[in-house]
């Protein structure tokens, strides 16, 4: 019996909206990499870009658990000596809503080619409001 392999030109691409509001970081983060990866699909294949598109809206309202609100930090290098920058989770969501949504999504994909092909296809907004209204996206619930 043979494996099945997919193929990148027969893959069906669905649009998934999924709603941040009240949700975990971590555990929204991990709905969001399995629709970008495709493991939610019989044809998965671990070489090929098998995912769909997500849109995740109210970004700015996920919740964190403990005192990580003023204890995680999300740090940067320069590869300069004393380049390294470190910014707390209450200051990085006063400046950008949507990046720690985006950044925990980011370390759950694999970092090769596939990396930058399926980050491509997430949309992230701060709001509820998205703009990606033609594509008829499906309310995706977990």
């Amino acid at each position: 019996m043979k494996s099945f392999l997919a193929k990148p030109n027969e893959v069906e691409r669905a649009w998934y909206v999924v709603d941040a509001e009240g949700k975990t970081l971590g555990r929204l983060a991990t709905e969001v990499a399995k629709l970008l990866r495709g493991k939610h699909k019989a044809i998965y294949t671990p070489s090929v870009d098998t995912g769909d598109y997500v849109i995740v809206v109210n970004a700015e309202k996920v919740v964190l658990t403990g005192k990580k609100y003023d204890q995680k930090l999300y740090r940067r290098h320069s590869q300069y000596p004393g380049g390294l920058k470190e910014v707390t989770y209450r200051n990085l969501v006063s400046r950008k809503p949507t990046d720690p949504v985006y950044l925990a999504v980011k370390g759950m994909l694999p970092k090769n080619k596939l990396e930058r092909k399926m980050l491509k296809k997430l949309k992230v907004y701060a709001g509820p409001e998205h703009k990606n209204h033609a594509q008829k996206p499906q309310v995706y619930e977990f």
